[in-house]
């Protein structure tokens, strides 16, 4: 590029000055861009969940079908959230969060499954919450979330056709949005899995969802403008980090050569332990709070060499690192609630204190669901003003009382 520019500016530097300032802050600007590790460092982020990534309303959300969907503008409610607002995205900001990753549904917005074109109301809308969360200068996270084409196939058969459909898909999103700055980033796919089969998959599987990444990167790039240094982010199988430490079960994607990795992260999801962030096995975790009761068997040590674990296999290839989802359920029982809280708290901590140090970006799952039990994800209610409803989550992330 600096070859190109530099004879540009000689040819034109006489009768065109105001062509060679341009020139020479567009490749200012370029080189501004951050590196994934750069955009990743001291991100504490929020998901959208439940909102744009559902299926149209009255639609199977395990369909297949690729099309324009009856009433499917209407999406973002049909699993019983209200319609997003500025309001929403000034309450995340307010909070203390500096990023939102908006998982997106494409599949039941596509006009022509041949050309997989989008809706332009929808990815109007799209653009619109993007555009609230830049006024507020939070960076931003959009990818493919519950297309179930492509998420639900991840098998032999259907690689070749379902690479053709997402290179498609993406240089139609890339194009959209290839002069947005460098705070919007991509994510390429999200949990690609056998339907219910969230198990250790097949070589099959590995190599499909590895083609994905592969196809992934190539497409944005060709769209230019920022998105020749975009910050793009890859993911392991069903975005669980076992199936991509071990074992040469991720390949890392061939970049552009001058790229190399310096614009590329890594997504794992992690709900970890399971038995205490997500299935109510164990109401504590962490050594402190063993006197307590029964607590989980992974601890701090588990997290931290994980972590470790991570960095040793990614960030020192030059790979940025995206913790794309993470959360603890709200699960009490016992009569303890109140230390049961104070110990989500100090999980919520642990979790974004060590990652953080690692200059792993972390984003938080938001369902909008409140309880006691599985899945109860929620932490601000978007239908009442977005109060905040676990306040014991926010208070260990940001060590404040909300």
């Amino acid at each position: 590029m600096n070859n190109i520019f530099n004879k540009l500016k000689r040819n034109s530097a006489a009768l065109f000055p105001a062509l060679t300032l341009v020139l020479l802050m567009t490749a200012i600007s370029i080189q501004a861009q951050p590196t994934a590790k750069e955009w990743n460092q001291n991100v504490i982020g929020w998901n959208l969940g439940n909102q744009f990534e559902c299926s149209a309303p009255g639609q199977d959300g395990e369909s297949m079908e690729i099309g324009m969907y009856e009433n499917s503008i209407k999406a973002e409610t049909a699993w019983g959230n209200p319609v997003v607002t500025k309001k929403v995205i000034k309450a995340v900001k307010d909070a203390g969060f500096n990023a939102i990753r908006i998982p997106v549904r494409w599949q039941c917005h596509i006009t022509n499954p041949a050309a997989m074109s989008i809706d332009k109301a929808w990815l109007a809308r799209i653009k619109e919450v993007v555009g609230w969360c830049l006024e507020n200068d939070l960076k931003v996270i959009i990818n493919t979330h519950h297309d179930k084409w492509l998420e639900g196939r991840p098998t032999y058969q259907y690689k070749d056709e379902n690479n053709q459909k997402l290179a498609l898909l993406w240089l139609n999103i890339a194009s959209e949005f290839a002069n947005y700055d460098y705070r919007v980033a991509f994510a390429g796919t999200n949990e690609i899995h056998l339907r219910d089969n969230w198990g250790k998959p097949e070589p099959e599987n590995l190599a499909v969802q590895n083609s994905y990444n592969q196809t992934f990167i190539d497409v944005v790039r060709t769209t230019g403008g920022n998105n020749a240094k975009r910050h793009l982010i890859v993911q392991t199988y069903v975005c669980n980090p076992d199936f991509g430490l071990y074992n040469g079960d991720f390949i890392v994607p061939k970049d552009l050569e001058d790229n190399g990795n310096d614009y590329m992260s890594v997504e794992f999801h992690y709900y970890t332990p399971w038995d205490y962030a997500g299935e109510c096995k164990y109401y504590f975790w962490g050594a402190p709070y063993k006197q307590y009761g029964e607590a989980s068997p992974s601890d701090e040590k588990t997290m931290r060499d994980f972590l470790d674990r991570v960095v040793v296999t990614w960030a020192s290839q030059g790979l940025g690192l995206v913790m794309g989802e993470w959360g603890v359920t709200d699960h009490t029982k016992g009569g303890q609630s109140d230390l049961q809280h104070q110990n989500m708290a100090y999980y919520c901590k642990f979790l974004t204190t060590e990652a953080r140090r690692r200059g792993i970006s972390t984003f938080i799952w938001d369902n909008n669901q409140f309880g006691n039990g599985p899945e109860k994800f929620g932490l601000f209610d978007r239908e009442h003003g977005m109060k905040v409803r676990n306040p014991w989550v926010l208070t260990g992330i940001f060590g404040r009382k909300y």
